[in-house]
C-alpha cells in the first residue's frame, strides 16, 4: 500500500499489482489485498497475473470478481500458445465488464493474442524496438492479420533468444549493441556470458532493417 501511495505522490497515473507472498495465497486473500490497494491508493490498478514468478494464478472467476471492484481496470495475463490464449480470452470476455481491459505479455505469443481480440500488448521488446512492435500491434487491432503475422515472423529470431535467455537479459544486451544505452540489470541478475552474447550479436546482424529501425 505504501509503495502505491508513494508512486501516486511522484506522479504515477496507474499501478501494476502482482500477488506476492512468501506463503501461498488463497483467492480471498488476493481479492482482499487488491481491493484494499485500489481503494486506499486512489490509483487505477492493473492486475498482474504472472504465475511463473509469483506462483499464483488468477482464474477467470477471480479476475471477474476483481473487475467489479472500483479502481481495478485491467489485467495483464501471460499469453500462451494460440489456441490456449484464445480460450482464455474468451473465458474472460464472458465474465468481465466491456470496459475492463484484457492484455497479454510473453512477447512471442502476444501478437496472436491481439489478433484474437485482446485489448493490449504488454511488451518487453516494445520499449526497445517500438516501431516494429507498434506496427504489429496496429495491424492486429485493425484486422490486417497477414501483416501482423508477417511482422511477428520477422521478430521470431528475437523471440527465440528471449525464450532461451529471458527477455530481460536479452534487452539489456540489445540496448548496448544498438547503442541505445549501456546498463547493468538489477542484481542478482547478471549480464549474459560471452557465448550467449555472441548469439545475440549474430542474431542482431541477421535481422532485417525494419526490425531494428528506431
Amino acid at each position: 500500500m505504501k509503495y502505491a501511495e508513494d508512486a501516486k505522490a511522484v506522479g504515477a497515473t496507474a499501478g501494476l499489482l502482482a500477488a506476492v507472498s512468501y506463503t501461498p495465497l488463497t483467492d480471498d486473500e488476493v481479492f482482499a489485498h487488491f481491493t484494499t490497494v485500489a481503494r486506499d491508493s486512489g490509483l487505477p490498478i492493473c492486475i498482474y497475473d504472472n504465475p511463473g514468478t509469483r506462483h499464483f494464478r488468477f482464474t477467470p472467476e477471480l479476475v471477474a470478481r476483481l473487475s467489479r471492484v472500483p479502481g481495478i481496470v485491467a489485467v495483464k495475463s501471460p499469453a500462451a500458445a494460440r489456441d490456449e490464449t484464445i480460450a482464455h480470452l474468451a473465458a474472460l470476455r464472458r465474465l468481465v465488464p466491456e470496459s475492463f481491459a484484457l492484455g497479454y505479455s510473453a512477447d512471442w505469443n502476444s501478437v496472436e493474442a491481439l489478433i484474437a481480440g485482446a485489448d493490449t500488448w504488454y511488451s518487453v521488446l516494445g520499449g526497445l524496438l517500438p516501431r516494429i512492435c507498434l506496427k504489429a500491434a496496429r495491424a492486429a487491432r485493425q484486422g490486417d492479420v497477414m501483416e501482423a503475422r508477417r511482422l511477428d515472423a520477422a521478430l521470431v529470431p528475437v523471440w527465440d533468444l528471449c525464450k532461451r535467455f529471458s527477455s530481460l537479459r536479452v534487452v539489456y544486451e540489445l540496448a548496448e549493441m544498438l547503442d541505445i544505452c549501456s546498463a547493468e540489470p538489477p542484481r542478482p541478475i547478471l549480464r549474459l556470458q560471452d557465448a550467449a552474447r555472441r548469439q545475440v550479436a549474430e542474431t542482431l546482424k541477421r535481422l532485417p532493417a525494419e526490425v531494428t529501425e528506431q
